[in-house]
C-alpha cells in the first residue's frame, strides 16, 4: 500500500465515522473502521483505499515551490491541520481504477468537510471544484501528472523533460533528454498521449521498438539503463529524481529524438491568417443551413455538427486566446450548448468533455461527421444546401 493523496482541512478532528459509513456502505463496499491503524477503509472486490488521519500543530512543511496549485488553495493547505492520508495498492486490479475509486472517496470526504487534495506522487493541489471535474469529465492525463523541465547539460538542447504522477497509475515516470525550448510543446503532448497509455495499461513494453503513423519509432527502457549513455550530465542531476523512469529514447537506442517529435511540433503550427480567415468566412456563409439542419437532425441520424470558437486561459498567469471545437448539444436562439471535443492544449481550464455555452456569432469554423467520416468542406456546402428546405 503506498499513501497517494493527502486530503488536508483546518478542522483537526475527523468527520463523524457514522457519517461517513452512511455515505460509503453499499452491497458492493464494505466500510470498516479500526483495522490496521487506520481510521477507516473502503473495501471492494478488487480494490482496497485505507485513510488515516493525523492531527499536527503544524503544516506538512513541504517546500510551496514544489507543488502547483491556485493561490486558494495553497493557503488553504498552510492553515490545515487534520490531514487524511489515503493510500492503496497502485496499478491493481488495473491502471486507473484504483486511481478513481480514490478519488470518489476523496470526494465523498469533501462533501463533510472543507479541505483540499494533495496529489503526493505529482505535488499538485486541487481545490473540491477540481475533483468534481476530474471524476465526472473525460479522462485527462493533466489532471494527474506535473512535467518539469530541468537544464542538465550546456548544449543547444540542453533540457531534461520528466514527468512525476504516474507512480498512483502502478507505472514508473518518463523522461526525455536532449531537448530544446522548442520541443517543449511537442513533447509535451507527446508525453501525455504516452503517459495516458500507460494510466490505461496499454503502454508499449520495455525495450520494444514502437512504430508511430510518422514512421519514426521509439523505445522505453528502464532510467537504470537509459542514464548510462548519457553525455554531460551531471549524476548531480539526479538528486531527488533517484526513483525508477522510463527513459525514452529513439527506436536504435539513441538518446535523439527530434524526428519522433516532428508531428507534435505540427500541431502547434500556427494557423495563417489566410487560413483563419478562410474557415471564418465559410462559416458565416453556411451558420444560417447549419443551424437549421442541427434542428431538423433525426435523433438516431449519424450526423456530428462541431463548431469551433475562442477561449481564453491562462498558461503561466498570461492571458491566451486558444481556438477549440464543440459538439452541439442544443441550439436555441442565438446561444448554443455543446461538449468540448479536444479541451484545451495550454491548460486544463477548458477539459475536454466539458459542458459550455456560446453565442453563435463567436463561431470561426464549422465541421459535418456522417458515420464516423469528417466532409470536407465541398461536401458540408453540399449537404447543407443541397437538404436546405425551399
Amino acid at each position: 500500500m503506498k499513501e497517494v493523496f493527502i486530503l488536508a482541512t483546518a478542522d483537526p478532528r475527523p468527520v463523524d465515522l457514522e457519517v461517513l459509513r452512511q455515505a460509503f456502505e453499499s452491497e458492493d463496499v464494505n466500510f470498516v473502521t479500526g483495522e490496521d491503524g487506520c481510521l477507516f477503509s473502503v473495501r471492494a472486490e478488487e480494490t482496497r483505499i485505507d485513510v488515516r488521519f493525523e492531527t499536527r500543530d503544524e503544516g506538512l512543511g513541504w517546500t510551496p515551490d514544489l507543488i502547483t496549485g491556485s493561490v486558494e488553495c495553497h493557503a488553504a493547505l498552510s492553515k490545515a491541520r487534520g490531514f487524511y492520508r489515503l493510500s492503496f495498492e497502485p496499478g491493481k486490479p488495473q491502471p486507473s481504477v484504483a486511481v478513481f475509486e480514490a478519488l470518489w472517496c476523496i470526494r465523498s470526504v469533501m462533501e463533510h468537510v472543507e479541505a483540499v487534495l494533495l496529489d503526493v506522487t505529482a505535488y499538485k493541489l486541487h481545490d473540491p471544484d477540481d475533483v468534481i471535474e476530474i471524476t465526472e469529465l473525460d479522462f485527462d492525463i493533466r489532471d494527474h501528472l506535473n512535467l518539469h523541465a530541468v537544464e542538465a547539460t550546456e548544449t543547444e538542447t540542453p533540457l531534461w523533460v520528466h514527468s512525476h504522477g504516474m507512480e498512483k497509475f502502478g507505472s514508473r515516470d518518463v523522461e526525455i533528454f536532449h531537448l530544446g525550448e522548442e520541443d517543449l510543446s511537442a513533447a509535451e503532448t507527446f508525453l501525455h498521449e504516452l503517459c495516458t497509455d500507460l494510466a490505461f495499461g496499454q503502454g508499449p513494453v520495455a525495450r520494444g521498438p514502437v512504430e508511430t503513423s510518422a514512421g519514426t519509432s521509439f523505445m522505453l527502457v528502464p532510467s537504470e539503463e537509459g542514464r548510462l549513455n548519457l553525455f554531460g550530465v551531471s549524476s548531480d542531476t539526479f538528486e531527488g529524481h533517484e526513483g525508477r523512469f522510463w527513459t525514452v529514447v529513439s527506436g536504435d537506442g539513441r538518446h535523439n529524438v527530434a524526428e519522433l517529435l516532428k508531428p507534435y511540433r505540427e500541431r502547434f503550427e500556427k494557423e495563417s491568417d489566410e487560413e483563419a480567415e478562410a474557415l471564418t468566412h465559410l462559416a458565416k456563409e453556411l451558420l444560417p443551413s447549419f443551424k437549421a439542419r442541427f434542428q431538423r437532425k433525426g435523433l438516431m441520424e449519424p450526423i456530428t455538427f462541431l463548431v469551433r470558437a475562442p477561449f481564453e486561459s491562462h498558461p503561466d498567469k498570461q492571458a491566451v486566446e486558444e481556438n477549440l471545437w464543440i459538439e452541439v448539444l442544443s441550439w436555441e436562439n442565438d446561444s448554443l450548448v455543446g461538449k468540448l471535443v479536444d479541451g484545451g492544449q495550454q491548460t486544463t481550464e477548458w477539459r475536454k468533455g466539458a459542458e459550455v455555452e456560446i453565442s453563435e456569432e463567436l463561431v470561426n469554423a464549422l465541421a459535418l461527421g456522417r458515420e464516423g467520416k469528417s466532409l470536407d468542406p465541398d461536401e458540408m456546402r453540399a449537404l447543407l444546401v443541397g437538404e436546405k428546405p425551399m
